[in-house]
Order: structure tokens, then C-alpha cells, then sequence
């Protein structure tokens, strides 16, 4: 069985984007993912605060729950 997270969100911009390198970085086997109701794109702050934790989320897009 494949474990996974995923976190929802209504833009998937700044919120699940930051959740998911989190995650991801916390829960290396697991497949971890995030999506939105009304994607838009990923917020350069989101990206901008987790690189200062070393975390790299700037290849990360905005997905559709759908």
C-alpha cells in the first residue's frame, strides 16, 4: 500500500504549496501532494520563506483537484 498526504486548498498557492515541501521533506517515503478548487499559482512569498528553511519549492505549479 502507498501512503500519501494530500493537502487542499482553494488557490493552491501559498498554504498546500509550503505544507507539501514540508511534508516532503519530513516524510521523504511517502507520496505527497497538493491541489486546489481554484488553482492560480504559486505565490513567490511561499517560495521566497521555505527557501530560507532550505526547502525549494520554485519548480512547485498550482493543480486542480480535478
Amino acid at each position: 500500500m502507498i501512503r500519501s498526504i494530500l493537502f487542499l486548498c482553494v488557490a493552491n498557492s501559498a498554504r498546500s504549496q509550503m505544507a507539501e515541501g514540508i511534508a516532503r521533506q519530513l516524510f521523504p517515503t511517502l507520496r505527497i501532494q497538493s491541489a486546489g478548487s481554484r488553482p492560480s499559482h504559486v505565490n513567490p512569498y511561499a517560495i521566497e520563506v521555505l527557501a530560507e528553511q532550505g526547502i525549494d519549492i520554485s519548480t512547485h505549479t498550482s493543480k486542480s483537484v480535478q
